[in-house]
């Protein structure tokens, strides 16, 4: 597993809640102002925001800094901006933009975070 899908939402607690009742989700990492939950091997994340998304945001994980750094020289015509620390969420990070417009993340958790297929994120080509 490598990805996560999230949405910004003005009730992060109310549609946690939800997917975790009605859908039968589990909550995978907490973190301030974001919940990622896990159903089977799909990760979906739930932030908090002024406004709520509908689109989302494609998140890749990778398992070091290094990896971060090759997707963002793979992708720099495309990148908003260079990797940096988010201390919030504890990741090293960047956003790009796909042909289409879509916000994708490329990020690497900065803490221990277990796999919820049991395999380590896929290596960078």
């Amino acid at each position: 597993m490598a990805g996560i899908v999230f949405f910004g939402t003005e009730q992060r607690e109310e549609i946690v809640e939800f997917y975790i009742d009605a859908v039968g989700a589990e909550v995978w990492l907490e973190q301030t102002g974001c919940t990622i939950l896990q159903h089977g091997n799909f990760l979906f994340g739930f932030c908090e925001n002024e406004d709520t998304e509908d689109c989302g945001v494609v998140t890749f994980y990778y398992e070091t800094r290094d990896q971060v750094d090759q997707m963002y020289e793979h992708l720099a015509d495309r990148a908003r901006d260079e990797p940096v620390e988010n201390e919030a969420y504890d990741i090293y990070q960047f956003f790009a933009d796909d042909p289409d417009g879509r916000t994708m993340e490329f990020q690497t958790f900065l803490h221990s975070v277990d796999d919820p297929c049991g395999d380590s994120p896929p290596k960078v080509h």
